[in-house]
């Protein structure tokens, strides 16, 4: 599979994948993933973004039905201190692991995203979802090193799960005595997958909603 990403105007960020297992152009709307325009293997990307603006009414209510299902917050809790809380959070986070693990980033931007938990442009900028401020510190640094390996890695490809399953490992390492950690230590152990830290926090991440 080869992925790009499309900047839609009215829908933002779509995958575009081509499959040499795809006979048809498809379009899959998913809560945490976003929009996913699959073409068959040789069909230009064009074709596909194409056939996504004739349906982008029908994806746009998709998407927005898809992130209504999770937008209850907590009591007390609004979009601006969320924001206030993420802005004053998670880029400092970003550039300590940058840091740590040798990354250099352009901009980091907050947004309140509906489809994904974080973007990585090809300019080195990296969009992070203020609602990553509503779930436990291990996921956020997944979703985290997840963005930092893109600006290595384009697409999530052998080589982008290879370096991300590397980094996971060493960080787990490094807290695996907290106890907000533990429970992951102890799943990817379990786990027969073979990049078992990145499959485990991905599934984890995945009981969670951008809203």
């Amino acid at each position: 599979m080869i992925e790009k990403v499309h900047i839609d105007p009215v829908l933002g960020e779509v995958i575009l994948r081509r499959s040499v297992r795809s006979r048809r152009i498809s379009i899959r709307i998913h809560p945490v993933r976003g929009i996913l325009v699959t073409v068959p293997f040789y069909t230009p990307y064009a074709m596909g973004i194409a056939f996504l603006e004739s349906r982008r009414e029908w994806a746009r209510a998709a998407l927005e039905r898809a992130g209504a299902r999770n937008a209850d917050l907590p009591e007390g809790e609004t979009v601006e201190s969320l924001r206030t809380a993420a802005k004053a959070y998670l880029p400092d986070r970003l550039r300590l692991l940058a840091e740590r693990y040798g990354f250099r980033f352009n901009r980091v931007t907050i947004k309140h995203n509906t489809s994904n938990w974080g973007s990585c442009s090809s300019k080195g900028n990296i969009n992070l979802n203020l609602n990553l401020m509503r779930v436990p510190r291990p996921l956020q640094d997944y979703i985290l090193l997840h963005e930092l390996t893109h600006l290595r890695h384009a697409d999530h490809g052998p080589a982008f799960h290879a370096e991300l399953e590397r980094l996971l490992a060493d960080h787990v390492s490094r807290n695996r005595e907290e106890n907000d950690f533990q429970p992951f230590v102890l799943a990817a152990a379990k786990s027969r997958a073979q990049y078992p830290y990145t499959r485990t926090l991905e599934r984890a991440i995945k009981t969670y909603r951008p809203v």
